[in-house]
């Protein structure tokens, strides 16, 4: 049989066959599979602090500005030191962005601007870290396990109301999030069956291996102060060295979990060693210097390492100060970029 030369071929043939190219192409750089493997769609994050009070102004209109594309909303709850109760929705006790109507005013805005949205319910422990968190007895886990279900399913119904993105359904539990799989597993059983968007987990940067439910979630979260140099102002050069076996290590547990690693939360303070433990810093906050050049080059050199990793989802800039509302004081020390260098290498970066 004599095969048709290109110009015999019937025009609905040949329309056929570019749209299955198109197809096929289309496909290819959208999966985020296209130019060497890279993932074009990062998540380029910030997290909004909940402000005390209704916002004068959109705060979305500054966090557009850095070029973010998704924004996270943290209504927080709060515990007492050896006690299972969690409290929340605290009549006349809780900053406004945390309750039911300023979340749900924070969602509509951060929507209305385009924003996608990670909702992250969070526990506050007053001097006392929540990923130290522990029970003698199962009476009190029990009754911690109650409390916090309430607690989580009230956001869930607001986040599937809303339609919401994602949810993070814990954050830096420690030591619970090992003792109890049991009571994490059904949790995110029945929070799938309410909800359909995505889900992670934020542990902390020497925690995610221990974590045992990765398999039931979307993404590994992780909280990703990694301890780098303990330098007054490194530069981005020393910076990048010390990431090189920490991604290394990460990308391995992306490849052994098959999830893809999200930064639920990273940022520096902006002061002198921003970029050692920053735990330790954060007590010694009034004795340390400002030093934004140093909070700069830790954001450069986070991006210029991970930016090009098709297995870095991206993540979420801790923290954002909507219309300078909701800080503890220290601005110029804190994790804000906000009128930093910090936000300028923020703005190139997310704007690629």
């Amino acid at each position: 049989m004599t095969q048709l030369s290109l110009k015999q071929k019937p025009l609905k043939y040949l329309i056929s066959t570019s749209l299955c190219i198109l197809f096929i192409l289309l496909f290819y750089f959208n999966s985020g599979f296209g130019i060497l493997g890279r993932n074009l769609d990062k998540i380029k994050g910030i997290t909004m602090v909940a402000p005390p009070k209704p916002f004068p102004i959109d705060p979305m209109n500054a966090i557009k500005k850095t070029n973010a594309n998704w924004v996270a909303i943290i209504p927080y709850a709060f515990s007492r030191k050896g006690k299972p109760e969690v409290h929340f929705e605290i009549a006349g006790g809780q900053w406004w962005g945390e309750t039911s109507e300023g979340i749900r005013e924070s969602i509509q805005l951060a929507k209305a601007a385009g924003l996608h949205i990670m909702l992250k319910p969070q526990v506050w422990i007053h001097d006392h870290w929540v990923g130290n968190m522990d029970f003698k007895t199962e009476e009190e886990w029990k009754r911690w396990e109650d409390d916090y279900k309430k607690y989580i399913l009230q956001n869930v119904k607001i986040a599937a109301e809303l339609q919401v993105d994602m949810i993070c359904i814990a954050t830096e539990y420690n030591i619970a999030a090992v003792k109890r799989e049991a009571f994490f597993r059904k949790l995110i059983a029945e929070i799938k069956s309410m909800y359909s968007g995505k889900l992670s987990y934020c542990s902390t940067w020497n925690n995610y291996r221990d974590i045992p439910f990765w398999d039931d979630l979307d993404y590994i979260g992780i909280s990703a102060y990694f301890p780098l140099i303990d330098d007054t102002t490194p530069t981005i050069e020393q910076l990048t060295v010390e990431w090189q076996k920490i991604i290394r290590e990460l990308e391995s547990f992306s490849e052994k979990t098959k999830k893809k690693i999200l930064f639920t939360e990273f940022g520096y303070l902006s002061v002198d060693g921003c970029a050692g433990k920053t735990w330790e810093i954060e007590n010694q906050i009034e004795s340390r210097q400002i030093n934004h050049i140093a909070q700069a080059n830790a954001y450069e050199a986070l991006f210029s390492s991970f930016w090009e990793e098709s297995w870095w989802a991206g993540g979420f800039v801790w923290k954002w100060f909507p219309n300078g509302e909701g800080h503890e004081g220290y601005p110029e020390k804190d994790y804000t970029p906000q009128g930093k260098n910090a936000e300028h290498v923020l703005t190139k970066w997310y704007g690629r």
